[in-house]
């Protein structure tokens, strides 16, 4: 089973390398899609250096939304099962075997 974790972000320069980080540490195979929905704040130029294996960066030219930044990430997951990771650290990561599991029950 392959989870795939979409993370629009907007501006999160400041929590973008940590979210990254714990997503990273959770225990299970997952590819890791996100899509900058056009930052301004430097948040372009930490992912631009991003090189990790199984993360994808995608750019929006317009800021369209966080639907819209989904909706572009939806096109490159090869997963079982996806979740949504805000790029502020709002959900925990550390949650992710917790909602595999209630979700196959």
């Amino acid at each position: 089973m392959k989870l795939s974790v979409i993370m629009p972000v907007h501006n999160e320069m400041h929590t973008i390398r940590e979210v990254l980080k714990q997503v990273q540490e959770v225990d299970l195979e997952k590819e890791v899609i996100i899509v900058d929905d056009h930052s301004s704040d430097g948040t372009r130029a930490i992912l631009a250096q991003m090189t990790d294996d199984g993360v994808k960066v995608v750019y929006h030219d317009q800021n369209t939304g966080k639907g819209a930044a989904i909706q572009t990430a939806l096109q490159y997951v090869t997963g079982d099962i996806i979740i949504i990771q805000d790029g502020d650290l709002e959900y925990n990561p550390t949650d992710y075997h917790k909602l595999i599991t209630f979700g196959a029950s």
